[in-house]
């Protein structure tokens, strides 16, 4: 059974950057064909695609956010790490890390959820 847990603060000021972990068990990362994801919901909002990194180690952004994105990996830690930065108040939100499977693009297992605010 694949288990995603994110880490990391629950508080961040405007401006700063952002930087959560997802440490995966029960399932490699290197994987084929499996993409690691970020998502994430705004309060009152549907969900939102930020970025995934690949078992090859592709990534791939939202175009929209991709100027402030950043995405990466630990093989040895079995973790992926998202790194947004210049975060306002818009950022808030609960950010999940989710498996995508590559063949049939479904996204078949989640994080329970970690909840971000931006405020000073």
């Amino acid at each position: 059974q694949v288990q995603l847990q994110e880490s990391g603060p629950g508080l961040v000021k405007p401006s700063q950057t952002l930087s959560l972990t997802c440490t995966v068990s029960g399932g490699s990362i290197t994987t084929n064909y499996y993409y690691w994801s970020w998502i994430r919901q705004p309060p009152g909002k549907g969900l939102e695609f930020i970025a995934y990194i690949g078992y090859s180690g592709s990534t791939y952004y939202s175009p929209s956010l991709k100027s402030r994105t950043s995405i990466s990996r630990d093989t040895s830690k079995n973790q992926f790490t998202l790194q947004l930065s210049s975060v306002t108040p818009e950022d808030t939100a609960v950010y999940y890390c989710v498996r995508l499977e590559g063949m049939e693009y479904n996204y078949d297992y989640w994080g329970q959820g970690t909840q971000v605010t931006v405020s000073s």
